[in-house]
């Protein structure tokens, strides 16, 4: 149940992101970016929900919604088709196994846009099942990770550049 939590700027960076590409009334959907989520809700009143397998989060109320990657549709009735304007996303393992899994779930959420957050070594799996670009904005994280992190886009953002 550890989690690795994105640096302050990282998480303001992040949360930025994410409400310009939703649009003022634009719903977000976090998978598995807790950190992201706390910003959002710090900066503004947005339409986020938190799709996250620790259960300490179901502290949220109505926008905590449990999710394990290993069921990735196995949602709630409620979080309907390409209801979420934009679904960022930080896979809890590197591996393509746990990432295909997470992406059904990316695909099932988003009207289009995704950000996913995870390390370098998934770039190539990220472009196969999500047509996603690697960015040059690195994520940082409070505590030094062992993996070079990387963030991934489909569509024009600055953080590509």
């Amino acid at each position: 149940m550890s989690q690795f939590w994105y640096s302050e700027d990282t998480a303001t960076r992040l949360a930025e992101e994410v409400m310009q590409q939703a649009g003022q009334h634009g719903r977000i959907a976090c998978i598995s970016a807790p950190s992201v989520y706390q910003k959002l809700k710090q900066l503004d009143s947005v339409s986020a929900v938190l799709l996250e397998f620790d259960r300490r989060f179901a502290a949220y109320g109505d926008e905590f919604v449990f999710y394990d990657y290993n069921n990735p549709l196995c949602l709630p009735e409620d979080l309907l088709p390409q209801s979420f304007d934009i679904v960022i996303a930080d896979p809890p393992y590197l591996s393509e196994e746990c990432l295909s899994k997470v992406a059904l779930t990316i695909k099932y959420l988003t009207k289009g846009k995704i950000l996913l957050c995870t390390g370098a070594i998934m770039e190539e799996p990220a472009g196969k099942l999500m047509d996603l670009k690697i960015c040059s904005f690195l994520p940082k994280h409070n505590h030094n990770l062992a993996n070079e992190f990387r963030c991934y886009v489909n569509y024009e953002s600055s953080l590509l550049s």
